[in-house]
């Protein structure tokens, strides 16, 4: 069985030189006829290729030339088209940021992995969150606040010591960066479905910026967030080294 494959890379020698090696090896296809993506790089440049094709129907199959590579299978150049064909499918929806500057521009990104706001400034930051409407913090003082989708938990949000999520599990991770009051908020799980609106108190005194997959906002003073059903990014790996078992092989780590 033929597969056209597109091939793309981040700009490192390592995958660079992966490329070439693809290429001579395979040929390539412009993205836009392929029927399969394979991405040469770290799980930043695999983000940055699910965001740019996520218009295309080929699936994205990344190939690890970085460092830790959660989103990427193991490099070779043997028996690809055998691997792709025997790939298993996972289906992931982004997270939906628009956000408000204090300008009054409105600025709108999708997040594969997380939205967070951070404090821009000495200060911590003083953010109020309400979730489908309702207030349910009236302040939190902390470093910053983030919105982590499953596929994004053993990112950013596992750092900021938040819970892994299941992939499937339609469950959303809202997680507080160090915490100065409430002292012990440890942040909550919402349902995928939930609304998530964080308003920036004393914003001109404490500046926030809003990053959505590294795609920021500077100085916003509301942020509003939700799952984007309607985009959905097909991701293949490896037979028995898809999220889920990665996910559950992370908590044992």
């Amino acid at each position: 069985m033929s597969q056209r494959i597109a091939f793309v890379a981040s700009d490192t020698q390592i995958a660079q030189a992966a490329l070439k090696e693809l290429v001579d090896l395979y040929g390539n296809t412009a993205p836009e006829s392929s029927d399969v993506i394979v991405a040469l790089g770290g799980d930043g440049f695999m983000l940055q290729t699910l965001h740019d094709t996520r218009k295309l129907p080929a699936p994205v199959y990344g190939m690890n030339c970085g460092t830790v590579g959660f989103l990427m299978n193991e490099y070779t150049p043997d028996n690809l088209v055998e691997r792709l064909i025997a790939a298993e499918e996972e289906v992931i929806n982004p997270l939906s940021m628009r956000a408000e500057g204090a300008d009054g521009t409105i600025h709108e990104a999708l997040a594969i992995n997380e939205v967070s706001l951070l404090r821009a400034g000495p200060q911590a930051a003083k953010l109020q969150i309400s979730v489908d409407g309702r207030v349910r913090l009236d302040e939190l003082v902390c470093d910053g606040a983030l919105l982590s989708t499953p596929a994004g938990s053993t990112a950013y949000n596992y750092s900021a010591h938040g819970p892994i999520l299941p992939i499937g599990s339609d469950v959303l991770a809202l997680t507080a960066m160090a915490a100065f009051r409430p002292r012990r908020w440890r942040g909550a799980l919402l349902p995928k479905a939930a609304v998530v609106r964080f308003d920036v108190l004393q914003h001109d005194k404490r500046p926030v910026m809003a990053d959505a997959d590294s795609r920021s906002v500077p100085n916003v003073i509301s942020v509003e967030i939700r799952s984007c059903d309607e985009v959905a990014h097909r991701i293949l790996f490896d037979p028995g080294h898809g999220l889920e078992e990665r996910l559950i092989r992370e908590q044992f780590v």
